[in-house]
């Protein structure tokens, strides 16, 4: 008996021991800028890119998308339950820290049959039994099979916040490019409908200068032909901006149809930052959602060796038992209807060693599996991020170069017609002249839009201050040991009391 009690001592002593490798983040790139950095997009000078980066782009209709989104989106939301299904799993998980309680209780009435009790009447071989008892069971600790357990749950469950993270920045990136791309087509509608009006003049002005025979027949087919061009245009740029619309509104969790009202009205791209601050690589790295997410698991993973090496060792299991039992109902509390038990259980797999070695050497492949996936996740990240300022640096350079071909073929053209109509040239310098412009004003649509389009995705690859993204303060304290490197404790990723998949109050930036 005396030994018994001690066990729990003994665990207690041996708690700082856990078999299997101790869990150590490997070292990520360290490049102290990125290899294309174009400093006319990318400034140390201007403020980190952050997570809502949309805020800065003074557009109400984008904000109020977002926002919307952001409470509604099916992908956040499924992201939401399973980060939930995590923290849960993740508590239970802790609960093998303490002693399983159990409580029992019975009542039975056996009758014995005459010829085990043959002296006995029928009503004296009835016998009936109450019982009630309280039991516990408590696995000693003594290899640390709990602790790396709990260890590799915790790391799920910071893998999983950082996946909800994730997906709310991959949303808002896909929401701000459909209303960009929704934007710029609308432009694009906008210069084509104005140069109908401008061509449908000039057809006109053919038709008559041909009737007053000033003119040929071939002018006016070439007059007439350039204006059905430029309606042809028209209906595919239509098609592709209900599509866009219909993306944005299915984004906030909409039906398709359900945006219409809103976002038929046309309006210009917002206005742009000149320029963004990238941060160096090594941060990218700590703040990308996907990263983190790699190697949370990477972790887990690591952890798990040390579950399945514990099962080398047997497991001590320390148990007892309180209780009263009686032969009647009454008596059953009485002095000496008590009952106690205390033990001590060994099991486990230790003998079956082959099998046990069999688990220990597959996790050792899952660890080197997740170590190739963080490995690969970070060159993505970097790939992604290095893409993404060239794209955004060569489209502000092309949009420039076409404002100042904009400009000069809409001067043209202005010239071209009053020197038309003067009679000082030819219908055909005209129409090149308006066909010109026309390919310059669409063209710039287009890089507008690129330009908008580039600039969400350096948004998306830098996920600037994604820790924010959780909810409440906990948010800001995992985002604060973000950055000094240390790894956030589950209780700090919070608990998200309030939340469910089904309800969310406010949105998660």
């Amino acid at each position: 008996m005396p030994h018994l009690v001690l066990l729990p001592l003994v665990a207690l002593t041996l708690a700082a021991c856990a078999v299997g490798p101790n869990y150590k983040a490997p070292a990520a790139p360290q490049a102290v800028t990125y290899a294309r950095q174009d400093p006319v997009a990318v400034s140390q000078l201007v403020p980190e890119a952050d997570a809502q980066f949309w805020r800065e782009l003074d557009d109400p209709v984008l904000h109020s998308l977002v926002e919307n989104a952001l409470h509604a989106n099916h992908d956040i939301r499924i992201a939401l339950s399973r980060y939930e299904q995590a923290s849960a799993l993740s508590r239970e998980r802790r609960q093998d820290y303490y002693p399983t309680l159990g409580a029992s209780g019975e009542i039975s009435t056996q009758r014995a049959s005459a010829a085990q009790a043959p002296d006995a009447s029928r009503s004296d071989r009835d016998n009936d039994l109450h019982s009630a008892g309280l039991s516990v069971i408590w696995e000693l600790d003594f290899f640390g099979r709990v602790r790396r357990s709990v260890e590799s749950q915790r790391a799920e469950t910071e893998a999983s916040a950082a996946d909800l993270a994730g997906v709310q920045v991959a949303m808002v990136a896909e929401l701000t490019d459909a209303y960009f791309r929704l934007r710029g087509l609308q432009v694009q509608l906008q210069v084509a409908r104005d140069n109908e009006i401008n061509q449908a003049d000039t057809l006109r002005l053919t038709e008559v200068l041909f009737e007053n025979g000033r003119g040929t027949s071939f002018d006016a087919d070439r007059a007439r032909t350039q204006l059905a061009l430029t309606r042809s245009r028209i209906p595919p740029l239509e098609a592709e901006a209900a599509v866009a619309a219909h993306r944005i509104a299915v984004l906030t969790g909409r039906t398709p149809a359900a945006m219409a009202e809103v976002l038929d009205h046309p309006a210009a791209l917002p206005e742009l930052p000149a320029q963004i601050n990238a941060g160096a690589p090594g941060d990218l790295l700590r703040r990308r959602p996907d990263v983190a997410a790699a190697e949370r698991r990477l972790a887990a993973a690591t952890a798990r060796i040390g579950v399945a090496m514990a099962d080398l060792f047997p497991r001590f299991t320390l148990g007892g038992l309180i209780g009263t039992q009686a032969l009647g109902f009454g008596s059953l509390f009485e002095r000496d209807s008590e009952t106690r038990m205390i033990s001590l259980g060994v099991g486990g797999s230790f003998l079956d060693v082959g099998r046990v070695r069999s688990r220990i050497a597959a996790a050792n492949s899952a660890t080197a599996e997740n170590l190739a996936v963080y490995e690969r996740t970070v060159l993505r990240a970097m790939e992604e991020t290095e893409n993404a300022l060239v794209r955004l640096s060569r489209a502000q350079t092309e949009n420039a170069m076409l404002v100042q071909a904009t400009e000069a073929s809409r001067r043209a053209a202005k010239t071209a017609r009053l020197q038309f109509e003067g009679g000082a040239i030819h219908v055909l310098d005209v129409l090149e002249a308006e066909r010109s412009r026309l390919e310059s004003e669409d063209l710039l649509a287009q890089s507008a839009t690129r330009r908008a389009t580039a600039l969400v995705a350096v948004y998306k690859t830098l996920a600037g201050g994604w820790s924010h993204a959780l909810p409440g303060p906990q948010g800001e304290a995992v985002a604060q040991r973000h950055k000094s490197g240390d790894r956030p404790e589950l209780d700090e990723l919070g608990e998200m009391s309030g939340y469910n998949a089904a309800t969310l109050k406010r949105p998660l930036y």
